[in-house]
């Protein structure tokens, strides 16, 4: 098998997700990319197409673990990821990124949070014997004591721009509000608001 590419850092928004990342053909860093260039880009070649089996690990495999809700929104922030080709297919990829879930309960037109968390670390995606991409392991960074060793360990040369991400509230919540919207919309879902406890309820974005 043959290194394919390295994907790293601009802004595109994909599949109900909100993924930062860049792309070129020679994975290098392409500060002129614009988001939409790149959307296109992944579109033509389907270069993200694994990642609606990472959303399902994330709302299968983490979201269960919490208070549940009505409803889990997955929102993953993309910091690199690799894959590989068999056969010029690519059959395998490893993600590196800051990975959140969200449980909502609905009240009238807003998803009120019920809880939640951040998971950043590596997946490892595999196609099946279907040829559709699973996760086939996940390592977390860890909490506490070893967070920020075993952070720099699993980012590598990427663990700057991780924690760059990662400690940037606005960032998150600009990525968490279009992760929601693109889960709403793509479900023909009715509603207008969502709100954590204790705060004002935030407009879903409309665009």
């Amino acid at each position: 098998m043959n290194k394919m590419k390295s994907w790293m850092l601009a802004a595109i928004l994909l599949c109900g997700v909100a993924c930062v990342t860049s792309c070129n053909n020679n994975g290098n860093a392409n500060a002129d990319k614009t988001a939409e260039d790149t959307v296109d880009l992944v579109e033509e070649t389907g270069s993200f197409d694994f990642m609606p089996a990472l959303d399902k690990y994330l709302v299968d495999s983490i979201g269960m673990h919490y208070a549940p809700g009505e409803m889990c929104i997955p929102c993953a922030t993309v910091v690199a990821c690799d894959q590989w080709t068999t056969d010029s297919v690519v059959d395998s990829v490893v993600v590196l990124g800051d990975f959140w879930v969200f449980n909502f309960n609905v009240v009238g037109d807003t998803l009120k949070t019920v809880s939640g968390g951040d998971h950043p670390g590596k997946m490892c995606l595999k196609k099946n014997e279907k040829g559709e991409f699973e996760v086939i392991s996940f390592e977390q960074v860890e909490d506490g004591h070893g967070n920020e060793a075993s952070a720099r360990r699993i980012f590598g040369d990427m663990y700057e721009a991780f924690h760059g991400i990662n400690s940037d509230q606005e960032t998150r919540e600009q990525a968490r509000g279009i992760a929601i919207a693109r889960y709403v919309r793509a479900n023909n879902l009715p509603y207008k608001y969502y709100q954590d406890y204790g705060w004002p309820a935030k407009e879903i974005p409309t665009e």
